[in-house]
């Protein structure tokens, strides 16, 4: 019997709003807004939650002094389109020259890596 259910992902940033809300362009949801915490009940997948961090520093990609510590795959149908839109939300690209792999990624406005996976 497990000793603990899994409930979030949190991010540390400095605007846990304007991430909240990065997050729910790309993955569905309505940010739960708290004082220096905001909640993202995605639909039917795991929740977020952002987490107000003075002096948050993004981790670099790819970079042995800067670990990424942890990065999010989220899986698309058409890898062009989903990069177009993320773009637009505010996401840099930090690995996407290889346009014959099945995967791309970028940096959240917070700094944080995730993936577009072919899915």
């Amino acid at each position: 019997m497990p000793i603990a259910k899994f409930d979030s992902v949190v991010l540390d940033c400095p605007d846990p709003g304007a991430l909240a809300a990065f997050y729910a362009g790309l993955l569905g949801g309505t940010p739960e807004v708290e004082e220096d915490w905001v909640d993202l009940r995605i639909p039917d997948g795991p929740n977020l939650a952002f987490q107000a961090a003075p002096g948050h520093v993004p981790p670099k990609w790819p970079s042995a002094d800067a670990s990424q510590q942890f990065h999010l795959d989220v899986t698309v149908a058409d890898l062009d389109a989903a990069e177009r839109e993320v773009l637009a939300l505010g996401a840099k690209p930090l690995d996407t020259e290889d346009r014959a792999r099945s995967f791309r990624v970028y940096a959240d406005p917070a700094g944080h890596p995730f993936c577009l996976c072919v899915g």
